[in-house]
């Protein structure tokens, strides 16, 4: 694997996960919608290509050539109903049907592991559209790994527990998870699981 394509790559996890990823030598697409929030330090050392990632054509720019693709969409803390998130979502995966691409993560979230009482209702829109997310990944016959974090804080990195049924803790650091997000594309036993991911405490 030599080039990984970032969606949500300018955000506060998915800027962990591009460092990582740059730090393992891996080349590095992401596509980006305000150039205002790219961070410098990404002009120089990744491929970026400006779109949305609900238009199918931006997508494709992105997918097209890489080896792997990282999912790391988010709302920026707006928690009102959307689809655009499960819409760029198949998007994504129509393009890598399209491109020859097989290795997905998707960070979602461990309260789709709860019941509906469970979950705040503040965050129930935003829920539903970790769902219909869900939903399209499980179903695409790609090697994907849906990666689903409690509260994720900016905390140090640190030690990590790894679940695949149930919740566990009640944080992870956005480093560990950005860095589990790639290192889960080079390790097949994750393939076609869903990873509840926190830190030790």
């Amino acid at each position: 694997m030599k080039t990984i394509a970032i969606f949500g790559g300018t955000g506060m996890t998915g800027e962990c996960a591009v460092k990582h990823a740059l730090s393992r030598g891996f080349t590095v697409k992401v596509l980006y919608r305000n150039e205002a929030t790219v961070p410098d330090a990404f002009k120089e050392n990744v491929v970026l290509v400006k779109g949305d990632v609900t238009c199918a054509d931006d997508v494709k720019k992105v997918i097209d050539g890489v080896d792997a693709v990282c999912v790391v969409l988010g709302t920026r803390n707006k928690l009102e109903p959307t689809t655009e998130m499960s819409r760029g979502t198949q998007n994504i995966i129509d393009s890598m049907k399209h491109c020859g691409v097989d290795r997905i993560s998707v960070c979602l979230s461990t309260f789709l592991l709860r019941s509906p009482s469970e979950v705040p209702p503040i965050f129930t829109d935003l829920n539903n559209e970790h769902k219909r997310m869900l939903e399209i990944v499980k179903n695409s016959g790609l090697n994907y790994v849906c990666v689903l974090p409690p509260h994720i804080s900016s905390d140090p990195p640190g030690e990590v527990d790894i679940s695949h049924d149930k919740p566990i803790s009640r944080q992870i650091s956005k480093y560990d998870l950005g860095k589990f997000l790639i290192e889960s594309l080079v390790h097949p036993e994750y393939f076609g699981t869903i990873c509840c991911i926190a830190n030790k405490v």
